[in-house]
């Protein structure tokens, strides 16, 4: 019997000791060893009367074929002993000294067909360095670095604000034609991500959704007035991999300031929704902007490209971003002071009254207008009570073509979490959570007021300018993109600590006793045909603890029990569950309510006039 260096002499004493008691004849137990430092060598071990003795032989080893003869011989005996009628013979102690004995002959040979089946030592090191390649090759069970998962509860509290606000749902492609994107995001256009079908035609992932829903609007021959919409997708540049945006949009035509001070209320909301923290909407005026710059001497073809420079004020600091403006875009250093001058100023409401007393700011039309309309947004955000969220900032710029008006950037107060520092070898680098690293801007938009137009003269071949364009329908718009990854980087570990619903079942249906599977069906179907969102465990005969179980992982507000009794009577029974935050974790509050008997046929009215649904409505159209 081959022995690797891993069995024990005790092992091989207790294999000897099974032998010698089914074949008193024998005087010596064969056993082949391998010693671990050596070559292969013979050890006899002497009978059961002398195990202590182990002694070299030149003896035939012991095979598999000869244990399994000899378990088949005890099988016999044992079996027979079990059969005997007489008691005197067939006692318990024998049985179990029998089965003992069998059991000890079972494990020797297994030992013997595992030691010969394995491979030779010399074959180790490379049966090593193969199994550390196989490990090398497991699937890493990760998304791709840059993106992550959204579940459920991450994403409703938007869709619940934006359909609060009056907003309908739309859905555009995440690739759009490259001729639809191009030149509508200014230097950004550098960060498309290029794709082309199999037919050859050029394609390219959407940047974002404002693109590709003023072409939707367009499409449509810009007879869309007065809507709302809403999108939530993922968005992809070179630079920003798959990156889940949640849009807002106001088209059509409004009286002045009045869809921008409701989308700005729309992000508060948002924003305070999903316990950011503290934060600040920077507000600007690309008409200020602008005026800004010709006020300070920047030719028309420049004030593009300078707008952008002025954007990365909040990265970097203003010495870095003249020597952009002089040395890369070819501005004359005076001028760039002098606009430096303005792009430091911020405030609040004050701030307006400081422009309005720079008569060669107001001297510039597209500036006073600019000016013109902060008044009176400021005005509609005091009704709106929000005024404190907002920081009026000259520095602020959007680097995007498209905006033509009032501009906006959310930031959080929170500090943005630090990134791990990287080891040397990258077989060591720690796996990084992705979404803990970089948060920043977390929201931002703008108004763009031509952009509809600009698809539809494109369709027609109408050049900008002429009175063919005049006369094309305009729908202005407005819009805000959530920056989802952002967001969830600063309130996820909240939500796991207060263990945010993921689900919004109201009801949960449940049997006692027997598993009634068609009756909680049938109840559950007439539920949800009253519009209340109801579940059930999806088995036959499930047991009550399980159902509740099922239940509270959710944090059913309501379970509603079936018994056979009850069902016969026209009853369920009703039992309220309620979960609180203590300590910073949801707990359920315990109750001796065993629960409240309502007729089947009033279920839906008593569901309904119940305090949790009123908190369910109310939660839903805050």
């Amino acid at each position: 019997m081959l022995i690797r260096k891993s069995l024990s002499v005790s092992t091989l004493k207790k294999s000897a000791s099974a032998l010698s008691s089914t074949s008193p004849g024998s005087s010596f137990l064969a056993i082949r060893a391998v010693h671990p430092k050596s070559t292969p060598y013979i050890t006899t071990i002497p009978p059961q009367n002398n195990l202590n003795t182990i002694t070299m032989s030149s003896a035939i080893p012991t095979t598999p074929e000869a244990l399994e003869a000899e378990i088949a011989v005890q099988t016999t005996r044992f079996n027979e002993l079990r059969l005997n009628t007489d008691k005197s013979v067939a006692t318990p102690e024998a049985l179990n000294d029998a089965k003992k004995k069998l059991a000890e002959l079972k494990k020797a040979l297994g030992v013997a067909k595992a030691a010969g089946k394995e491979r030779p030592k010399k074959d180790v090191a490379v049966a090593g360095e193969k199994a550390d390649e196989k490990k090398k090759e497991r699937l890493l069970l990760k998304t791709a670095k840059g993106t992550r998962d959204f579940g459920p509860s991450e994403i409703a509290s938007c869709k619940d604000v934006f359909t609060s606000f009056g907003g309908s749902c739309l859905d555009t492609p995440v690739f759009e034609r490259k001729d639809v994107l191009t030149d509508k995001y200014g230097e950004d256009s550098k960060l498309i991500f290029d794709l082309k079908d199999q037919g050859g035609e050029e394609l390219a992932l959407r940047y974002d959704h404002t693109v590709p829903l003023a072409r939707y609007l367009a499409m449509n021959g810009g007879t869309v007035t007065h809507s709302k919409i809403w999108q939530v997708g993922r968005c992809t540049g070179e630079t920003t991999p798959s990156l889940p945006q949640a849009d807002f949009d106001i088209a059509g035509q409004w009286d002045p300031m009045v869809s921008d001070a409701e989308l700005l209320s729309l992000l508060c909301t948002v924003l305070t929704r999903l316990e950011v923290g503290e934060f600040t909407i920077k507000l600007n005026n690309r008409k200020i902007l602008d005026g800004i710059f010709e006020v300070c001497g920047v030719p028309a073809e420049s004030i593009r490209p300078i707008s952008s420079a002025v954007d990365k004020l909040d990265k970097a600091p203003w010495s870095e971003v003249k020597r952009e403006m002089t040395e890369e875009k070819g501005l004359d250093p005076l001028v760039a002071d002098k606009i430096g001058e303005y792009v430091k100023l911020k405030g609040g409401e004050d701030l307006i009254q400081t422009l309005v007393a720079d008569a060669t700011l107001m001297a510039n039309k597209r500036a006073k207008e600019g000016v013109s309309e902060m008044e009176v947004l400021f005005r509609l955000l005091k009704a709106y009570q929000v005024t404190d969220k907002f920081s009026f900032d000259l520095s602020l710029a959007r680097g995007l073509d498209y905006y033509t008006g009032i501009i906006y950037e959310a930031v959080a107060a929170a500090p943005a979490p630090k990134k791990k520092a990287a080891k040397k070898e990258a077989e060591d680098e720690p796996e990084i959570d992705e979404s803990t690293v970089g948060v920043g801007s977390i929201a931002a938009g703008g108004r763009y007021d031509n952009l509809v137009t600009t698809f539809i003269a494109g369709a027609n071949g109408v050049v900008p300018g002429t009175k063919e364009y005049k006369k094309l329908p305009n729908v202005p718009c407005i819009g805000v993109s959530i920056g989802m990854d952002r967001i969830f980087a600063l309130v996820w570990p909240k939500w796991v600590e207060k263990s945010v619903r993921a689900k919004e079942t109201f009801v949960y249906v449940m049997s006692a006793g027997d598993g009634l599977l068609e009756e909680r069906i049938g109840l559950v179907r007439e539920l949800r045909e009253a519009g209340v969102k109801t579940d059930f465990l999806a088995k036959t005969k499930p047991k009550l603890s399980a159902q509740f179980a099922a239940g509270e992982k959710d944090e059913v507000p309501f379970a509603v029990i079936v018994g056979t009794e009850e069902l016969g009577e026209g009853f369920v029974t009703v039992k309220e569950q309620r979960w609180v935050v203590e300590g910073g974790k949801k707990v359920k509050v315990e109750s001796a309510d065993k629960g409240t008997k309502v007729k089947r046929s009033e279920l839906v009215e008593w569901l309904k006039a119940s305090a949790a649904w009123a908190e369910r409505e109310t939660r839903e159209w805050a």
